[in-house]
């Protein structure tokens, strides 16, 4: 059976209420992809890093309950896992605010004790990480991340990126674009949207992406929810339904990537699994929060 590997950081999540008090929850970009795509019955574990405090622990069981994998998750002395804040606007637009600098993931790549797990990502079949994984372990890190991904596909492994840019992760603009060139040229799927190549680009973004549609198979998300896929040759339009009733967008991206992904390595179409990731997001973006409740799901 396939098995996944996603790569990243999962924090502790506080949700502003209408009266201004906060429910508590977790997520990260790459863990929510994690969690849709081990409730669609991809097996899936995450790779990150955590301390050795009860957040971490109560993380862990919290997991385990999803059916996601945590035995590659790396336990750190001392450390805790990062926090974050969202508050949503009428709309559901949401607004982040971050407490992470210090967080246990950043130090993955680093710590000598995450050598096993940093080895064993070339084992999964495929190893999914995001802009904001890239942007977490410096340039160290992320030059020996690169290392593992490249060996993995050339032993056959899969690699999917998703673009997931946020500027104030990347102090270096120009930092930031090299790296994110690099994990273009190791992947064989891009999940990206055009407002992420906008930020990070300018008006080229859609250029510096499609110059790798001959090596990878191209998942692009507009703004007026249509999806272009571009592979092997064939460039098709997916358009996908507004939501009528958006409480919050959060997650949005991270569970169409969750529901495309799977529906790909189950050996759906590319316009198939697009119409997936839309089901799903659209879904998700009726609830509050990175997860939907388990009943939710569609």
């Amino acid at each position: 059976m396939t098995q996944v590997a996603c790569i990243g950081e999962c924090m502790i999540e506080l949700r502003e209420e209408a009266d201004g008090r906060l429910s508590r929850g977790y997520g990260g970009d790459t863990f929510n992809t994690a969690v849709y795509l081990a409730r669609l019955g991809t097996p899936t574990d995450y790779i990150t890093a955590l301390g050795d405090d009860s957040w971490s622990d109560e993380l862990i069981t919290a997991w385990n309950k999803e059916g996601v994998g945590t035995q590659r998750v790396l336990r750190l002395p001392g450390r805790l896992p990062g926090l974050y804040i969202i508050q949503t606007d009428a709309k559901g637009e949401r607004r982040f605010s971050y407490w992470r600098e210090t967080a246990a993931a950043r130090l993955l790549f680093q710590a000598p004790e995450a050598a096993s797990i940093i080895e064993a990502i070339g084992t999964y079949d495929l190893a999914y990480l995001s802009g904001i994984s890239l942007s977490l372990y410096g340039e160290s890190g992320r030059e020996r991340l690169f290392d593992v991904l490249r060996n993995a596909r050339s032993n056959g492994r899969l690699v999917a990126f998703d673009t997931n840019f946020r500027p104030r992760g990347w102090p270096d603009p120009d930092v930031a674009r090299a790296a994110f060139r690099e994990a273009f040229a190791c992947a064989d799927i891009i999940l990206a949207s055009t407002e992420d190549l906008d930020l990070l680009f300018g008006s080229k973004g859609v250029e510096e992406l499609l110059a790798f549609s001959g090596k990878a198979e191209i998942v692009l998300k507009h703004p007026d929810l249509t999806c272009r896929v571009l592979s092997q040759g064939e460039d098709i339009l997916v358009p996908g339904k507004p939501a009528e009733d958006v409480v919050d967008t959060t997650a949005a991206g991270d569970s169409f990537a969750a529901a495309y992904l799977n529906a790909r390595l189950s050996g759906e179409s590319q316009r198939s699994a697009a119409a997936a990731g839309h089901r799903l997001a659209g879904q998700v973006v009726r609830y509050r929060g990175a997860i939907i409740p388990r009943e939710a799901m569609p």
